[in-house]
């Protein structure tokens, strides 16, 4: 089952860059040329982003990849396709890796199960908020939120993964 998502690499020191377009590359068995332009939310780092088509599940593998570099700042989205949910991948130094199920038009997906234990185990309303402020990754898309503005209307690159 082929799907597509983007790539965005929000932030990555410039000697870092070829090591994130092989990660791509290999992941996507098709050769990765990014333009990285300049990270105006971060002095000295650059940005690039990609779209990518490729088989259902394929964005855990790029993000589990590109987490080689700790200090990377990577989202990565991949569009829902038949009886399969899409995923959201956010990876912000300091926090790591967080990744969620999303539906058809993008909202994040939390199972039932998951906030019936969450109800259960949380003792106080604001141990509730907090946790499902971190299912549905408040913490990364606050962190990554600069950096998203600072990328508005930068160039992206198509990729379509090989065989």
């Amino acid at each position: 089952m082929s799907t597509r998502g983007v790539v965005y690499v929000h932030s990555s020191p410039s000697a870092v860059c070829p090591h994130v377009e092989w990660a791509i590359s290999g992941t996507l068995s098709t050769r990765a040329e990014l333009r990285w332009t300049a990270q105006p939310a971060a002095p000295g780092q650059l940005r690039a982003e990609c779209e990518w088509r490729g088989p259902a599940g394929i964005a855990g593998k790029l993000a589990g990849a590109l987490k080689a570099w700790p200090m990377v700042r990577f989202e990565i989205t991949e569009e829902p396709s038949p009886g399969v949910d899409g995923q959201r991948f956010c990876h912000v130094p300091g926090l790591g890796l967080w990744h969620a199920r999303t539906s058809a038009n993008g909202d994040i997906v939390v199972p039932e199960d998951q906030l019936r234990s969450l109800v259960a185990k949380s003792r106080a309303s604001e141990q509730l908020a907090h946790k499902i402020d971190e299912l549905l990754g408040a913490g990364w898309d606050e962190a990554l939120e600069p950096f998203r503005h600072a990328g508005d209307g930068a160039p992206v690159t198509w990729l379509h993964q090989v065989g």
